[in-house]
Protein backbone atom coordinates (compact mmCIF):
# COMPACT_ATOMS: atom_id res chain seq x y z
CA UNK A 1 0.00 0.00 0.00
CA UNK A 2 1.50 3.12 -1.00
CA UNK A 3 1.45 5.99 1.49
CA UNK A 4 -1.85 7.84 0.36
CA UNK A 5 -3.75 9.11 2.97
CA UNK A 6 -6.04 6.45 4.82
CA UNK A 7 -9.96 6.72 4.44
CA UNK A 8 -12.16 8.46 6.99
CA UNK A 9 -13.92 5.67 8.89
CA UNK A 10 -16.47 6.22 11.58
CA UNK A 11 -17.23 3.72 14.69
CA UNK A 12 -20.03 3.01 16.36
CA UNK A 13 -21.51 0.87 19.67
CA UNK A 14 -23.43 -1.53 17.55
CA UNK A 15 -26.64 -1.38 17.27
CA UNK A 16 -29.34 -4.13 16.90
CA UNK A 17 -29.85 -3.27 13.16
CA UNK A 18 -26.25 -3.61 12.89
CA UNK A 19 -26.20 -7.40 13.79
CA UNK A 20 -28.98 -7.36 10.11
CA UNK A 21 -25.91 -5.71 8.53
CA UNK A 22 -23.12 -7.90 9.64
CA UNK A 23 -24.75 -11.32 8.75
CA UNK A 24 -25.05 -9.69 5.31
CA UNK A 25 -22.03 -8.43 4.73
CA UNK A 26 -20.21 -11.46 6.34
CA UNK A 27 -22.32 -13.80 3.78
CA UNK A 28 -19.16 -14.07 1.96
CA UNK A 29 -16.80 -17.26 1.62
CA UNK A 30 -13.88 -14.85 0.97
CA UNK A 31 -14.96 -12.65 3.94
CA UNK A 32 -15.50 -15.88 6.32
CA UNK A 33 -12.45 -17.91 4.59
CA UNK A 34 -10.19 -17.53 8.14
CA UNK A 35 -13.88 -17.79 10.16
CA UNK A 36 -15.41 -21.01 9.80
CA UNK A 37 -15.95 -20.16 5.94
CA UNK A 38 -19.30 -19.39 5.76
CA UNK A 39 -21.56 -16.30 7.92
CA UNK A 40 -22.66 -17.47 10.97
CA UNK A 41 -26.55 -18.11 11.78
CA UNK A 42 -28.73 -14.25 12.26
CA UNK A 43 -28.69 -14.91 16.32
CA UNK A 44 -25.29 -15.17 16.71
CA UNK A 45 -24.69 -11.53 15.14
CA UNK A 46 -27.65 -10.87 17.34
CA UNK A 47 -25.78 -12.12 20.49
CA UNK A 48 -22.37 -10.65 19.03
CA UNK A 49 -23.89 -6.82 18.49
CA UNK A 50 -25.42 -7.61 22.36
CA UNK A 51 -22.15 -8.26 23.98
CA UNK A 52 -20.18 -5.38 22.63
CA UNK A 53 -22.78 -3.05 23.85
CA UNK A 54 -22.31 -4.67 27.20
CA UNK A 55 -18.55 -4.16 26.85
CA UNK A 56 -18.66 -0.78 25.68
CA UNK A 57 -20.38 0.43 28.85
CA UNK A 58 -18.63 -1.73 30.55
CA UNK A 59 -14.88 -1.10 29.49
CA UNK A 60 -15.19 1.74 27.38
CA UNK A 61 -14.07 -0.21 24.30
CA UNK A 62 -15.59 -3.00 21.57
CA UNK A 63 -15.83 -4.46 18.36
CA UNK A 64 -17.16 -0.98 16.73
CA UNK A 65 -19.68 -1.32 13.68
CA UNK A 66 -17.07 0.62 10.65
CA UNK A 67 -18.87 2.76 8.67
CA UNK A 68 -17.77 4.08 4.92
CA UNK A 69 -17.07 8.17 4.01
CA UNK A 70 -21.06 7.68 3.08
CA UNK A 71 -22.27 5.96 6.82
CA UNK A 72 -22.26 2.29 4.84
CA UNK A 73 -21.89 -0.19 7.14
CA UNK A 74 -18.40 -1.89 6.15
CA UNK A 75 -17.72 -4.19 8.70
CA UNK A 76 -16.79 -4.18 12.28
CA UNK A 77 -13.24 -3.10 14.75
CA UNK A 78 -11.95 -2.89 18.07
CA UNK A 79 -11.20 -4.87 21.27
CA UNK A 80 -12.50 -7.18 23.23
CA UNK A 81 -11.22 -9.42 26.06
CA UNK A 82 -9.82 -12.54 24.27
CA UNK A 83 -13.73 -14.91 24.04
CA UNK A 84 -11.48 -18.16 24.24
CA UNK A 85 -10.76 -20.41 27.51
CA UNK A 86 -8.09 -22.41 27.52
CA UNK A 87 -6.35 -21.87 24.28
CA UNK A 88 -4.71 -18.74 23.62
CA UNK A 89 -4.06 -15.25 25.41
CA UNK A 90 -6.51 -15.53 27.96
CA UNK A 91 -7.41 -12.56 30.04
CA UNK A 92 -5.91 -9.97 27.03
CA UNK A 93 -6.95 -7.39 25.17
CA UNK A 94 -7.53 -8.67 21.64
CA UNK A 95 -7.94 -6.49 18.70
CA UNK A 96 -9.24 -7.15 15.60
CA UNK A 97 -11.84 -6.46 12.05
CA UNK A 98 -13.63 -7.78 9.64
CA UNK A 99 -15.21 -5.96 6.23
CA UNK A 100 -17.33 -6.67 3.92
CA UNK A 101 -15.29 -7.63 0.67
CA UNK A 102 -15.96 -4.93 -1.01
CA UNK A 103 -14.11 -2.73 1.58
CA UNK A 104 -10.93 -4.56 1.34
CA UNK A 105 -7.82 -2.96 -0.17
CA UNK A 106 -8.76 0.47 0.88
CA UNK A 107 -7.18 1.26 4.04
CA UNK A 108 -10.23 1.22 6.20
CA UNK A 109 -8.94 -1.96 8.20
CA UNK A 110 -5.65 0.19 9.08
CA UNK A 111 -7.49 3.44 9.69
CA UNK A 112 -10.21 2.05 11.84
CA UNK A 113 -7.48 -0.62 13.91
CA UNK A 114 -4.97 2.44 14.99
CA UNK A 115 -8.46 4.47 16.02
CA UNK A 116 -9.37 1.35 17.96
CA UNK A 117 -5.46 1.26 19.92
CA UNK A 118 -5.97 5.13 20.72
CA UNK A 119 -9.67 4.18 22.27
CA UNK A 120 -8.32 1.38 24.10
CA UNK A 121 -5.12 3.30 25.22
CA UNK A 122 -7.44 5.96 26.59
CA UNK A 123 -9.28 3.49 28.39
CA UNK A 124 -6.47 2.24 30.45
CA UNK A 125 -5.54 -1.01 28.39
CA UNK A 126 -1.85 -1.79 28.47
CA UNK A 127 -1.50 -4.14 25.70
CA UNK A 128 -3.00 -5.73 23.01
CA UNK A 129 -2.89 -8.77 21.11
CA UNK A 130 -4.13 -10.05 17.71
CA UNK A 131 -4.38 -13.58 16.89
CA UNK A 132 -4.80 -14.24 13.20
CA UNK A 133 -4.36 -17.07 10.62
CA UNK A 134 -0.87 -18.08 9.40
CA UNK A 135 -2.10 -17.91 5.82
CA UNK A 136 -4.20 -14.35 6.49
CA UNK A 137 -1.64 -11.85 4.41
CA UNK A 138 -4.31 -9.13 4.28
CA UNK A 139 -4.61 -8.94 8.21
CA UNK A 140 -1.23 -9.59 9.18
CA UNK A 141 0.00 -6.82 6.50
CA UNK A 142 -2.60 -4.45 8.96
CA UNK A 143 -0.62 -5.70 11.81
CA UNK A 144 2.31 -4.87 10.67
CA UNK A 145 1.48 -1.56 9.99
CA UNK A 146 0.19 -1.07 13.35
CA UNK A 147 3.68 -2.23 14.75
CA UNK A 148 2.60 -5.05 16.18
CA UNK A 149 5.32 -7.61 17.09
CA UNK A 150 4.93 -11.56 16.21
CA UNK A 151 4.95 -13.00 20.00
CA UNK A 152 4.01 -16.79 19.50
CA UNK A 153 3.10 -19.36 16.81
CA UNK A 154 0.43 -21.73 17.83
CA UNK A 155 -2.05 -24.34 16.55
CA UNK A 156 -5.54 -23.84 16.89
CA UNK A 157 -7.05 -26.28 18.84
CA UNK A 158 -10.19 -27.13 16.70
CA UNK A 159 -9.26 -26.44 13.09
CA UNK A 160 -6.08 -27.27 13.72
CA UNK A 161 -4.85 -24.35 11.80
CA UNK A 162 -1.53 -22.85 12.37
CA UNK A 163 -1.58 -19.20 13.88
CA UNK A 164 -0.04 -16.11 14.90
CA UNK A 165 -0.33 -14.27 17.76
CA UNK A 166 0.97 -10.62 17.36
CA UNK A 167 1.14 -8.06 20.89
CA UNK A 168 1.81 -4.19 20.89
CA UNK A 169 2.76 -2.45 24.11
CA UNK A 170 0.21 0.80 23.58
CA UNK A 171 3.33 2.74 25.58
CA UNK A 172 5.20 2.66 22.35
CA UNK A 173 2.02 3.34 20.16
Amino acid sequence: MSSSPLPAVQLRVPTDEDALAWHRIFNDPDVMEFHGGKSAELSVYEELTARQRRHDAERGFCFWTMLDEDGEVIGFTGAQPWPHEGFGPVGEIEIGWRLARSAWGKGYATAAARTTLERVRAAGVERVVAMVNARNERSIAVIRRLGMELAETFTTPVSQQKGYCFRLELSSF
